[in-house]
């Protein structure tokens, strides 16, 4: 797919951090693509932005916060005002609220995750589905504790199952419309992250031992994904 410009398209990265979501940025800008960068901090998403255009990278910095599905079509309307259109969404938010003790885990907490990691992605999914059509990507970074529950994680866990069962009956569908969808399970912690910084600092403490991963390699296979578009649901690193 191309677009106006020259470019290979624009690429809607939501829940920008500080570990994969700039490695996503970058592994799809250095293909040629506009990135539009999604979280709540919009002085670290300008300031990203800043970076990637020195690196020869269009960026630009939305602000929203992704646990409001409700907003999400007002946020894909002022991607759409800045790029024109959207022909990949990687969707990789991580909340150290979700880190939750099953037995301590409250509706109103798990209500809310159920907003982000499910309710964000089906709203997203309405909004972009038929400008993607004959090539666009919707690419879901997951904990792969939405395929092994561990304890300590039952807050995410639970809310990206769901979603992780969504995007597969969604791949089914969409396929035969030239739309890829797709799932990965990350069975470690990325470096850089906030996540990561919290287990060093034992902000938080879940009870399983993860890798450390570098954000290039899982943004790398995302590219993968997205190019290759050849299984709906993956994990990194794979087993065995």
């Amino acid at each position: 797919m191309s677009a106006p410009g020259g470019t290979r398209g624009t690429v809607l990265v939501l829940g920008v951090g500080t570990g994969l979501g700039p490695a996503v940025a970058r592994r799809f800008g250095r293909e040629g693509y506009r990135v539009a960068l999604v979280a709540r901090n919009r002085d670290r998403l300008a300031a990203l932005a800043a970076q990637l255009a020195g690196e020869g990278v269009e960026a630009a910095p939305f602000t929203a916060d992704l646990s409001r599905p409700a907003e999400v079509p007002e946020l894909v309307e002022r991607v759409r005002a800045r790029f024109g259109r959207i022909d990949v969404v990687v969707f990789a938010p991580l909340d150290l609220a979700g880190f939750t003790p099953a037995a301590e885990l409250t509706a109103q907490a798990a209500g809310r995750l159920v907003d982000l990691y499910y309710l964000t992605p089906v709203a997203l999914v309405r909004a972009v589905l038929d400008e993607l059509r004959g090539g666009g990507s919707v690419l879901i970074a997951q904990s792969v504790s939405a395929t092994e529950p561990a304890p300590d994680l039952s807050g995410i866990g639970p809310a990206m199952a769901a979603t992780r069962n969504y995007a597969q009956s969604l791949a089914a569908e969409v396929a035969r419309h030239g739309v890829h969808v797709a799932t990965l399970q990350i069975g470690g912690m990325i470096t850089g992250s906030a996540v990561h910084a919290a287990l060093r600092s034992g902000a938080i403490d879940p009870d399983v031992d993860f890798p450390e991963l570098d954000p290039a390699d899982v943004a790398e296979e995302l590219w993968r994904s997205h190019t290759a578009r050849d299984r709906p649901d993956g994990r990194f690193p794979p087993l065995g």
